[in-house]
């Protein structure tokens, strides 16, 4: 395992699905590619995909935005895919899209409360 996979490894076990991340936006390459990337204070960076941004990219959190962000997902790339909080920064049918998503977080949006919690 090289240093980057095993520092990856390291720090993605004290992240988990949900938990909140603030960030800075610190490019947005196209509007409308393939979303944006966010500094959140980490040694790796955070990606909002298109896909979960409006349609409408005057929508978008612009370079310099600091909000809030959810860990979306983790795999072995490092990584960290990020969904904002701010509803205004998510695309208009964000509920209905997630349940068709294949993300462990998605599937979190999908599933009954556990009522002895």
């Amino acid at each position: 395992m090289s240093a980057v996979e095993e520092s990856w490894e390291q720090l993605r076990s004290h992240l988990r699905l949900g938990q909140r991340l603030t960030g800075t936006v610190v490019w947005v390459p196209r509007p409308g590619g393939i979303g944006i990337g966010v500094d959140v204070g980490l040694a790796v960076g955070g990606l909002v995909d298109v896909l979960m941004l409006p349609l409408d990219v005057s929508k978008w959190p612009t370079v310099g935005t600091r909000t809030e962000f959810e860990v979306w997902w983790l795999d072995q790339r490092p990584r960290i895919r990020l969904k904002p909080v701010d509803p205004g920064y998510l695309r208009d049918d964000f509920d209905a899209w997630a349940r068709t998503v294949r993300s462990p977080a998605a599937a979190c949006l999908t599933e009954p409360a556990d009522p002895g919690r």
